[in-house]
């Protein structure tokens, strides 16, 4: 199922699935305890985020390809870090660049398959991680290069998690539509133009390796979003580099998922 979270023609928030025609099929219901069929239709003013994460965590050097255009060697483990829930932005809304006060902020992309936790989990073995997810979306790990690197005291959650950093969206597909995570093609689209694309096969490590790894001896509550990594062809990394600008429009695609469209503003 196609799961989507809207605001209505009566600014109420709602869930549906079977989006056309600017209408969706009502789900009743929360995400996490369970959503069951509604009875009628109702008109989609505007999409909202398929989840409001309990936790993000993020995962750095995922993609082979990525890490070949960085210089960096592969991981022994999952390189982990995390970015504040609040950093959570609407797909169609804006992506606002960092505070005036930032004098370099080198704002990049990165387009990510982002896997949702619908069971609490601890201690998963690999071979039944993925009965713990509620589904995947899209999300959009917005950087601010500068920040990241030399703001943070050599931690990168500071220039990860700006108001707005954080897009997801435009919808959460569940597992029995999306069986296979490791077989998909990713992209980025920054003015029209490509700028990644690549396939999840490209993950040092797979995402049920990613929830076991994780969970071990740590509880991930349901709600928690797992950033899984990047593949090649981000901004800071091209010559010459390319960083966000106002006026900019990124589209992010995965396959089997959708497009997840933010313009760029200012702060």
């Amino acid at each position: 199922m196609r799961i989507i979270r809207f605001v209505d023609d009566h600014d109420i928030k709602r869930w549906g699935h079977d989006l056309h025609d600017d209408t969706a099929a009502l789900l009743e219901g929360e995400v996490l305890t369970g959503l069951r069929p509604g009875t009628r239709r109702a008109p989609v003013a505007r999409l909202l985020a398929p989840v409001e994460p309990r936790a993000i965590l993020c995962i750095g050097l995922n993609y082979r390809d990525h890490a070949r255009e960085t210089g960096q060697p592969l991981p022994e483990r999952p390189v982990l870090f995390m970015k504040n829930p609040a950093a959570v932005q609407d797909p169609g809304e804006p992506i606002r660049l960092v505070p005036a006060f930032v004098e370099r902020p080198e704002v990049d992309f990165e387009v990510e398959l982002a896997v949702v936790l619908g069971r609490a989990a601890r201690d998963v073995p690999v071979e039944t991680a993925l009965d713990h997810v509620l589904g995947y979306t899209v999300a959009n790990d917005v950087s601010a290069r500068q920040v990241q690197k030399h703001g943070g005291g050599g931690q990168w959650v500071r220039g990860k998690s700006y108001d707005t950093f954080c897009p997801l969206g435009p919808a959460l597909v569940t597992p029995e539509d999306l069986p296979d995570p490791q077989a998909l093609r990713l992209s980025t689209r920054l003015n029209g133009e490509v700028m990644q694309d690549s396939s999840t096969a490209e993950m040092v490590f797979t995402v049920a390796e990613l929830i076991a790894d994780l969970s071990t001896g740590t509880t991930l509550l349901p709600g928690t979003v797992i950033l899984t990594g990047t593949p090649h062809g981000v901004g800071f990394a091209r010559d010459p580099r390319v960083f966000l600008k106002p006026g900019d429009v990124l589209e992010l695609e995965i396959e089997k998922i959708g497009v997840l469209k933010n313009p760029v503003m200012r702060w």
